[in-house]
C-alpha cells in the first residue's frame, strides 16, 4: 500500500507521467493489469491556461481511469493558480508538479529540472499550489542538476516544509538525462531526510530491479516508466515477486495480442483512425521488443488501417507463441528474467 496526503493507494507501484505516451488508452491498459495509481503526460499549465485544445483533451478520463493524477508543468505561480481551477473541472485525486523534467525545451526556459537550480522560486511555485488545492500535493525532483550540484535531500525538505504530501524522486541528475547510472544512495539520504513519502524512479525496468530500489532506498513506492512500455504486465510480475520472490512465467502470444487488440481498440475510440494508428505504431515496436520481429515491426510502421494494424498484432502473436528468438536475444527481456 502507498498513503499520501489523504489517499491511500492498494500497491506501492505508480504508473509514471510519460509525455506523449501517458494517454488515456494507455493508462487504461496498464490498469487491466495490475496498475493502481497513474498520472495524466506532463501538462504544461501555460497551455491548459490559455485553452490549448491538444492540451485539454490531455485531460480526459474515465472513471475506470481512477485514482489519478494531474502532472503538471510551469515557472509562474499565477499562471499555474489559473491552472489548477481548470483542473477542479476533471476531479482529479492528487496534483503534481513537474521539476524533473529534463528536456531542453523545458528547462532551458527556467521549467522543470532548472527549478532546482532556483529553489527560492520553487519554494514560491509549491506554496502556490498548496494554496490553491485540497488535493494531495506532490513534486518531481531529480538528483540535482549535475554531479556539482546534487541538492535532492535540501529540495525535498523544503516541500515537505511548505505542505507537500510526498516527493517523487528519479535518482539521475538532469545533466544525466536517463543515462549512466541510477543513484539509490541520494534516493536513501532523501527518504531519510523527511517524513513524508518517497516515490524513487529509475531503471525500474523488472520485477528484480524494482526490489532492488525498495530494499536500498526505503522507498515508499516505485515509479514504472520505461519498463512499461510494452510490458503493463510488470505491475502484476512485481506484486507476486514481491510477494513470493517468484516471477511469474511471461505472457503468451494470445495473452499479448489480447492487450495489444485492447489498447488498438482504446486508441481507436478516443482517438479516431488516422491518429490511433499514428500513435499505436510506436506501442507495437515497444509490445515487440526482444522477438524476432524486425521485419514486422517496419511493416506495423507503415501500417495505415486499423484491419491492418490488428493483421500485424497476429502475426506478432504467432512468433510469440513460436518462442523462436535471434540467438543471444530473450523474450525476457521485457518481461524480467524468472530467476
Amino acid at each position: 500500500m502507498l498513503t499520501i496526503g489523504n489517499r491511500t493507494f492498494e500497491s506501492p507501484l505508480v504508473l509514471a507521467p510519460l509525455s506523449g505516451i501517458s494517454d488515456l488508452p494507455y493508462r487504461l491498459i496498464n490498469r487491466k493489469v495490475g496498475c493502481c495509481l497513474a498520472f495524466t503526460e506532463m501538462i504544461s499549465a501555460h497551455a491548459m491556461v490559455y485553452e490549448n485544445k491538444k492540451t485539454l483533451h490531455m485531460l480526459d478520463m474515465d472513471e475506470a481511469d481512477r485514482p489519478l493524477g494531474l502532472q503538471i508543468m510551469g515557472g509562474e505561480p499565477d499562471i499555474i493558480k489559473r491552472a489548477l481551477e481548470i483542473a477542479e473541472q476533471h476531479k482529479f485525486d492528487l496534483i503534481d508538479f513537474n521539476s524533473a523534467c529534463p528536456a531542453r525545451k523545458v528547462s532551458g526556459s527556467g521549467k522543470g529540472a532548472a527549478l532546482m537550480k532556483d529553489l527560492k522560486k520553487l519554494e514560491e511555485i509549491l506554496k502556490a499550489i498548496i494554496a490553491n488545492t485540497d488535493l494531495p500535493a506532490t513534486v518531481k525532483i531529480r538528483a540535482g542538476w549535475d554531479a556539482l550540484s546534487i541538492n535532492a535531500v535540501e529540495t525535498a525538505q523544503l516541500a515537505e516544509s511548505v505542505g507537500m504530501a510526498a516527493v517523487f524522486i528519479h535518482g539521475r541528475t538532469k545533466s544525466q538525462g536517463y543515462r549512466g547510472n541510477v543513484d539509490y544512495g541520494i534516493i536513501k539520504k532523501v527518504k531519510e531526510a523527511v517524513g513524508i513519502p518517497v516515490i524513487a524512479s529509475g531503471d525500474a525496468l523488472s520485477p528484480e530491479l524494482i526490489k532492488r530500489m525498495f530494499d536500498e532506498t526505503g522507498c515508499d513506492g516505485v515509479i514504472l516508466a520505461r519498463g512499461a512500455l510494452g510490458n503493463p504486465w510488470l505491475f502484476n510480475a512485481t506484486t507476486e515477486f514481491l510477494k513470493t520472490g517468484i516471477v511469474p512465467p511471461r505472457p503468451s502470444g494470445t495473452e499479448l495480442a489480447e492487450i495489444m487488440k485492447a489498447h488498438l481498440a482504446l486508441s481507436l475510440q478516443t482517438l479516431g483512425e488516422r491518429l490511433a494508428i499514428v500513435r499505436f505504431r510506436k506501442f507495437f515496436a515497444w509490445y515487440a521488443k526482444g522477438l524476432p520481429a524486425k521485419k514486422l515491426k517496419d511493416s506495423a510502421f507503415r501500417a495505415a488501417s486499423a484491419d491492418e494494424m490488428y493483421r500485424q498484432i497476429d502475426v506478432l502473436a504467432e512468433i510469440s507463441l513460436a518462442g523462436k528468438c535471434p540467438e543471444g536475444t530473450s523474450t525476457d527481456v521485457i518481461f524480467g528474467s524468472r530467476g
